[in-house]
Parts: C-alpha cells; sequence; structure tokens
C-alpha cells in the first residue's frame, strides 16, 4: 500500500513536471523572421536577371534592384546572398518554401492575383504596362485591335493577369505566355518579327528600346503600377516593417531619387533617329579608331568605351570635324588644351584620342576630393565640356538652394542658370551654357550604355539566361549600368 502511494506520488510530481514544460514551451515564440535573417546575419533575395533588375559583367553584381536591396542589406548589417528564378512563378514558389528567400526584388508589380503569394512592400517606382509593336506595321489604338495579332508575354507575369482579364471582355483574343524568355527577348523578337505585340513595363521599355530599332509604342494599356518588394505572406511583419521603413527613408534622404536618375535618367535622350544613326556608325565608323580608342585608355586608365562615347558626342566620330569656336578633331580639343596635352595636330585621330584621355584624367584630378564616385564621372565630363571654373560657379549656386554640390543629380539641375542672367551675374566666371553638359553627359552615358553592351563578350550573359538557348535570334548580353571607370 505504501508502494502504490509512493508510485502515485512520483506520477503526480513527473505529470506537474511535464506540465510545466508543455506551458513553458508553449509561451516560447518562434523567432520572428527579421529576428531569424539577424542571427543568420545573411538576406537572402531571389530576383530576375534582366537589365532591369540584376545581372553580371565584367565589374560584378549590378543592376536597379540589386543596388536597392543591396543597400537595404547593408542598412541592416547583414550580408547579402542574391538568388535567381529561371521565371516569375519559380520565384514566388522559392519565396513560400520554409527555408528559401525571405525577400523577392524583381521589378514585381503588386497585382490581384499575386496577393495570395505575397506580401508587398510600400512602391519604389511608378511604370507604366505598355503594348509593344513593329514599326512598319499598323499601330494598334486600343485593346480591339490586339485581336488576331501574335501575342507573347512573359508567363506568370502582370502583363498576363491583364490579358486574362481583357479576354474576359473580348473572348476572341489570343495571347501565349512563356516562362523562356525575359523583357529583352520579347523586345527582340518584336523587333525582328518573331512576334506582332508584347507587352512591358515603361522602364524596361525606355532602357532597352535603343537596342531595338524597329520597337514601338502602341498604347498603354490601363493606369500605372507600382513597383514594390515583396515577402511571404501571413502574419508575420518584421521583415515588412524593416523593408517600408528603408523605402521611405530612401524616398526622403534622395537616394532612391540618385539611383533612378543613375538608370533611367538618360536612357531616353537619343530617340529613334539618333539611336539608328548611332547604330549605323557602330558599324561603319568606329572599327577604324577602335585601336586609338584602347590603346589611349589603357595608357591612361581609362575605359575605352568612355573614350568612344566622348568622342562620338564630339564629333560623330569624324577626325576632320571643326566648329565654328575653333575646336577640332575627333574629341574637339581646343588649341590651348591640345599643346598642354601634347597634341601637335588636332586632326590626327590617334593625337586627338590621346590628347582627349590625357584630358578627361587631368580633369577628374582636378575636382574636389568631396565628389565621389559614380558622381565623379559625370563631374569631370561636365568639366570637360563647359571648364572648371563655371562647374564650380554652378556647384555654389546648387549649396545656395540647399541642394548637394557633390550630387550630379542636384548640380545638373542648377547648371542651366549659368545662361541666366538673374544668376551668372552673381557668379565668378559669369555667362555660360549651363544647358549644354547637362546634355553633353546624358548622351555619353547613353552612347557608354549601348558600346558596353555590344562589346561585351557573350560569355558574360550566358548564365543570364540560360532557358532562352532554344529561342533564335535572341542576344544574350546585357546592357551595363555600371559607373565607367576614370
Amino acid at each position: 500500500m505504501f508502494a502504490h502511494s509512493a508510485f502515485r506520488v512520483r506520477r503526480a510530481c513527473w505529470l506537474s513536471v511535464i506540465g510545466i514544460l508543455l506551458v513553458l514551451g508553449g509561451c516560447a515564440e518562434e523567432p520572428s523572421t527579421l529576428e531569424r535573417v539577424q542571427a543568420e546575419g545573411v538576406l537572402r533575395v531571389i530576383t530576375r536577371n534582366s537589365p532591369a533588375t540584376y545581372f553580371q559583367d565584367r565589374n560584378g553584381e549590378t543592376g536597379f534592384e540589386y543596388e536597392l536591396v543591396k543597400r537595404f542589406a547593408d542598412d541592416l548589417g547583414l550580408e547579402l546572398k542574391i538568388e535567381t528564378a529561371d521565371n516569375l512563378d519559380e520565384l514566388f514558389a522559392s519565396l513560400n518554401k520554409p527555408n528559401g528567400p525571405v525577400l523577392a526584388a524583381a521589378g514585381l508589380v503588386e497585382s490581384d492575383g499575386r496577393q495570395q503569394h505575397a506580401r508587398f512592400s510600400l512602391p519604389y517606382l511608378e511604370v507604366t504596362p505598355q503594348v509593344i509593336y513593329r514599326n512598319g506595321q499598323q499601330r494598334p489604338t486600343r485593346p480591339d485591335d490586339l485581336l488576331g495579332k501574335r501575342i507573347l508575354v512573359l508567363k506568370g507575369s502582370s502583363h498576363a493577369e491583364q490579358l486574362a482579364a481583357l479576354k474576359l471582355q473580348l473572348p476572341e483574343l489570343a495571347y501565349e505566355e512563356s516562362a523562356a524568355v525575359e523583357v529583352v527577348d520579347l523586345l527582340r523578337m518584336v523587333d525582328e518579327g518573331q512576334i506582332d505585340l508584347t507587352l512591358v513595363d515603361s522602364n524596361e521599355l525606355a532602357m532597352n528600346q535603343v537596342y531595338f530599332s524597329n520597337v514601338r509604342v502602341a498604347f498603354d494599356l490601363g493606369d500605372a503600377q507600382n513597383l514594390a518588394w515583396a515577402t511571404a505572406p501571413g502574419e508575420d511583419r518584421s521583415l515588412l516593417d524593416e523593408m517600408n521603413a528603408f523605402i521611405e527613408r530612401a524616398h526622403k534622404n534622395g537616394s532612391l531619387q540618385r539611383l533612378k536618375d543613375r538608370y533611367y535618367g538618360h536612357v531616353d535622350v537619343l530617340g529613334y533617329v539618333g539611336a539608328y544613326t548611332f547604330a549605323k556608325h557602330l558599324q561603319q565608323r568606329l572599327p577604324r579608331y577602335e585601336k586609338y580608342f584602347r590603346e589611349a585608355a589603357q595608357a591612361n586608365q581609362v575605359d575605352w568605351r568612355l573614350l568612344a562615347a566622348m568622342g562620338y558626342q564630339e564629333s560623330l566620330w569624324q577626325p576632320t570635324a571643326t566648329s565654328k569656336t575653333g575646336v577640332r578633331g575627333l574629341m574637339m580639343l581646343t588649341l590651348r588644351t591640345a599643346q598642354a596635352m601634347g597634341v601637335s595636330d588636332r586632326l590626327n585621330p590617334k593625337q586627338s584620342i590621346e590628347g582627349g584621355a590625357k584630358y578627361i584624367v587631368y580633369v577628374k584630378d582636378q575636382l574636389p576630393e568631396s565628389i565621389q564616385e559614380p558622381d565623379r564621372t559625370w563631374f569631370a565630363l561636365a568639366s570637360y565640356n563647359i571648364g572648371g571654373g563655371h562647374l564650380e560657379d554652378a556647384r555654389k549656386l546648387t549649396e545656395a538652394e540647399g541642394l548637394d554640390p557633390n550630387k550630379w543629380l542636384d548640380v545638373q539641375k542648377i547648371l542651366p542658370r549659368l545662361a541666366q542672367k538673374q544668376w551668372y551675374s552673381k557668379t565668378r566666371y559669369g555667362y555660360a551654357r549651363g544647358g549644354e553638359p547637362v546634355h553633353f553627359v546624358r548622351n555619353i552615358r547613353r552612347y557608354y550604355d549601348i558600346l558596353t553592351w555590344v562589346t561585351q563578350p557573350q560569355l558574360e550573359g550566358s548564365q543570364l539566361a540560360e532557358s532562352n538557348q532554344h529561342l533564335p535570334g535572341i542576344d544574350k548580353r546585357q546592357p551595363n549600368e555600371q559607373t565607367p571607370p576614370l
């Protein structure tokens, strides 16, 4: 009897202990997503391989989405680990895996169809969905004009959702979705007549249109939409709240606008005619002088494509070019500059390019140390065009306006004031055609982008579009938006 009583006591004690453990276990909370990534020290992000999101060039990882999310990771003190999805369906599936990436930064439009697959951050970029057609074909002007056309869009995209909704109104509408293409592929297929139409967002068209001379905008399909980052759906808002706070700060401190300007602020400066002319000169004129650009670049540690872009802006790669003001040659050097750089014959293309290379390095070295890259490159080009004195005047006016004199985005807004008496009368060096360096820099940036894209070895972009191998006529090289090293 005593033994039985003792057993009951021990059993009661064990039950009490188990009960306490269960209570304690029930009170212990699972770590939040933010706590988990902070403990791991790594922010795992999934994205797409495209010029507007993420790609690798000879300088490493780059792309608008990459740079923005890299700043977010740095802000959190975390290492950034990038993963890429072959298509949008795979991207959302990976985002919902228990041990998968915790954030998608891939130029995603927040749409009704995606709400069940993700929670979206505050917007960071506004885009417009656009119907794209081939020049020379009849231009569609309304949704009814899409009937009977060969239409291809990205599988799982917001554009596929738009067409599905439109098909409810227009049952005869036919279109295809493909997971084996990216935006550059769709534009190329329209450009070459493989398909009649596609849908892309305005930002991606602006970045890529210059490479496809036959591509045109037919009409906007619907209102502007917002791009946002995404996390897995659920009650846990810890990481989402941090994302929103970061995006708000990026809006307020101007870093988001500067990033937009870097990637999109110069993409539409050429137009159709300028792009076509440049493409023609690229084939007919550049081969004559490419050797000189490469030699001068190597000797002066300058990117040869930057020198070539400068030469095209100055003279359209014409060694005998002469202006009314007396600047001459392929790099359009003044007599004084040519003499200072050791150029005896400005009409000699080799000498002119060597002189231009030496001079841009000299100009950059004269800039204040407070101007850092990538802005330092743009300031150097502006100074090359307008002179250091006028550029310093513009920087002082910029500072007086409460803007940042070390940021090209701010100074380019003020430079045109140097042509207005109410402003240049307050400066040391007086009147200048301040709008010219702004256009000068924008054009050179665009020419540089194109030169980088067309001269990049095929191997560098091979991993970016492996799923496109079976598609005819698709060039897998990607535009380079990196800052050119001076």
